[in-house]
């Protein structure tokens, strides 16, 4: 794109977009593993959670930028040979490009000063058992927690979040690198196993950047994936220390890689990539993940998209705006609707509890009920259910159920 001192706010949106994967081809036919790279290429990496009231976290950005698609293309390249994907601390819990290793390997060195509190204890407190659990796991893996602790009894202490001893030392193992997830189970357990059964040889012969130069790849990534964006934002994206951003940032300003812009209505400094493109519009129809990396940051999403986007399951439920899972829809360049959807497997339906209209008024009610109608009638195809359920509240509850009639 020609170089710009100021961004319109849909300027900037646009560019937003395409750098997440949004402005590209939707797949002819059955997505494979090219299009699982190029939506890897955008986004950097993929958050996990274990929240599954629709689908687990990890598979919806994929589905939101390709459509319908074999979540076993996203598996494979997580579990088996060649493996594309491993599993660290990225931003939150993350599957991340195998040859991002290196410029993580700061993050393992800084375990026990960086871990949350209950690892860093046991490493300290009970290194004879986290040396135990390390070698079991190298003479015996892939193991689940659970099967690590048939064989070893339960030492006390509270170690957080309910872990035992055990589940505490791997998760410790886990960031320090000195093992990796094999896999995860059905159920979401994790399978740890060394490193060297696991990623590929190449990647664990290659040099160890300094963290200096690796805070420098993270960033780049970041601010490729944004496109546009100001510094907060590039170091949450693999959640970076303050510190560590801002020489990085001013560097790659005088290198060229980042561009000083002032975009409408933002008051922080922005930066925009050089790769960075402004499509002449966004054709989007989908709906967005509250774990998807467009809408991570939430002041961002505010200021993009002038919507307040919250995740509310933790909200107790008189006190909720939206719903327990809701997920934006992203229509062309706006984020018009929130859905509260829950994939209701013993009755084969996609349950929509509530749709609203977003705050802002951008949206024209027909149009948008019409579009997110066909949207839900793909998605609940794609979650393997019959149909879609009638909406149950909201202020697009009537429109999307009479659009629904049209398009079921």
């Amino acid at each position: 794109m020609t170089a710009l001192d100021s961004l319109s706010l849909a300027q900037a949106r646009r560019i937003a977009l395409a750098a997440q994967g949004f402005a590209d081809p939707a797949p002819t036919g059955v997505p494979t593993r090219r299009h699982l790279r190029r939506v890897l290429d955008r986004v950097g990496l993929i958050q996990i959670d274990s929240v599954n009231v629709l689908r687990r976290a990890h598979y919806l950005p994929l589905y939101s930028r390709l459509g319908p698609y074999p979540t076993t293309l996203l598996d494979r390249a997580a579990s088996q040979a060649p493996r594309e994907l491993f599993e660290y601390w990225g931003h939150e819990a993350s599957l991340i490009p195998v040859d991002r290793h290196p410029a993580l390997r700061w993050r393992m060195a800084q375990a026990r000063s960086d871990a949350w509190g209950g690892m860093r204890r046991i490493a300290v407190e009970q290194p004879d058992l986290v040396a135990w659990v390390r070698d079991e796991v190298r003479a015996n893996g892939p193991l689940t927690a659970a099967e690590i602790e048939q064989d070893v009894p339960r030492p006390t202490g509270n170690w957080g979040w309910n872990w035992s001893a055990v589940k505490t030392a791997l998760e410790y193992l886990f960031w320090s690198g000195e093992v990796t997830a094999a896999r995860r189970t059905s159920s979401f357990a994790r399978c740890y196993d060394v490193p060297e059964r696991v990623l590929p040889p190449a990647v664990l012969a290659a040099p160890t950047p300094s963290p200096e130069q690796a805070y420098r790849e993270l960033v780049e990534i970041a601010a490729r994936s944004l496109g546009v964006a100001s510094e907060p934002e590039l170091r949450d994206y693999f959640r970076l220390p303050a510190a560590a951003v801002r020489p990085v940032v001013a560097d790659l300003v005088a290198e060229g890689a980042l561009r000083p812009v002032r975009v409408q209505h933002w008051r922080q400094p922005a930066y925009l990539h050089a790769s960075a493109r402004l499509p002449r519009w966004i054709r989007a129809n989908t709906l967005v993940s509250p774990f998807d990396p467009l809408v991570w940051e939430r002041a961002r999403t505010e200021r993009l998209f002038g919507l307040r986007y919250r995740i509310e399951i933790y909200v107790p439920a008189p006190q909720r705006v939206y719903g327990y899972y809701v997920l934006p829809f992203l229509q062309g360049d706006q984020l018009t609707a929130l859905v509260d959807l829950k994939a209701d497997r013993q009755a084969g339906v996609l349950r929509v509890p509530a749709v609203w209209a977003a705050p802002d008024g951008a949206a024209d009610p027909g149009r948008t009920a019409s579009a997110l109608a066909q949207e839900l009638i793909r998605l609940a195809g794609w979650l393997g259910l019959s149909g879609v359920a009638v909406p149950v509240a909201g202020d697009l509850a009537g429109p999307v159920a009479a659009a629904l009639t049209v398009h079921g």
